[in-house]
């Protein structure tokens, strides 16, 4: 199996050079989830930068990236892959319209339309693709136990075709919002790691390495205003990327610092929940708020 990186701190240092500040812990359990191989479950609030972590490390290991993104109702087809139809149904009506013509193969692989799971299998042989599947907390139950099979054997049948395997296991990162409590049998199967908001100085460092146009002073203010509207317990507190936008937005406006003003007229790129808004307009926390 093909070893993408030495040493975690090896790790570390790629992912930072790919604009991502990965802390030891998380660093540990990606650098494991490469290695072992085991699928890496990372939990946290929204925004704290779980599937930026997946992107991160395809680039840094410069492997294929494949994402699945969960919602309500998907399905193993969704996931998995489908046949294309109308493809096939132009074939057969081509075939008619010649005289003797040989019946077609409609379930040949040119016809099969491969979906985020079957395309992570289908790397070829000293390539390893990083498959993320996103939200799983979205998703029905039935799927996380179709998740479950595909995870132990990273192969799958497709009756007309035959069995699809890894040539090399995928690192998988599968990422969870806790909207709802996973399964038991998922979470056995995983290495887990919870994804906190990210200290101070480390949202400081994130806002530098990502936004390096924007003034320390004014990044230093929006992050220490985000610290403090995570603290009010909003509906949908805010998360990196919404101190990145605000930071950045500041810095375009030609403003140096966060006056209320500049506040008021910005506020919207970070609370983006109008029962939020009101709370947070009626705080005045330091001119947070108009």
């Amino acid at each position: 199996m093909r070893q993408l990186f030495a040493t975690v701190s090896e790790l570390q240092r790629r992912l930072a050079a790919c604009s991502y500040l990965a802390d030891d812990g998380v660093s540990t359990a990606l650098f494991l989830a490469a290695r072992l191989p085991q699928p890496l479950l990372l939990e946290g609030e929204p925004g704290v930068g779980k599937s930026e972590l997946a992107r991160a490390l395809a680039e840094a290991g410069k492997m294929p990236f494949m994402r699945l993104q969960c919602y309500e109702g998907l399905d193993a087809r969704d996931a998995l892959y489908e046949w294309n139809y109308l493809h096939q149904l132009l074939e057969v009506r081509t075939r008619e319209a010649g005289a003797g013509a040989e019946a077609p193969d409609l379930f040949a692989p040119r016809f099969l339309i491969a979906r985020p799971l079957l395309q992570a299998l289908q790397v070829g042989a000293g390539s390893r693709a990083v498959l993320l599947i996103d939200e799983i907390d979205r998703a029905d139950e039935a799927f996380e136990a179709f998740l479950l099979e595909f995870l132990a054997d990273y192969a799958i049948t497709i009756p007309e075709l035959g069995t699809v395997r890894a040539a090399e296991p995928p690192i998988v990162i599968i990422t969870s919002n806790r909207t709802r409590e996973l399964h038991d049998a998922l979470k056995r199967r995983c290495l887990y790691h919870w994804v906190a908001y990210p200290t101070v100085e480390q949202e400081l460092a994130i806002v530098g390495a990502r936004a390096p146009d924007v003034a320390p002073e004014l990044a230093e203010a929006v992050v220490r205003a985000v610290r403090w509207l995570r603290g009010l317990d909003l509906q949908k507190p805010p998360g990196v990327a919404e101190t990145l936008a605000w930071a950045r937005a500041v810095a375009e406006l030609g403003e140096s610092q966060l006056t209320a003003d500049v506040i008021a007229r910005t506020l919207g790129l970070v609370v983006k929940n109008y029962d939020d808004l009101q709370r947070v307009r009626a705080l005045r926390y330091e001119g947070v708020g108009a």
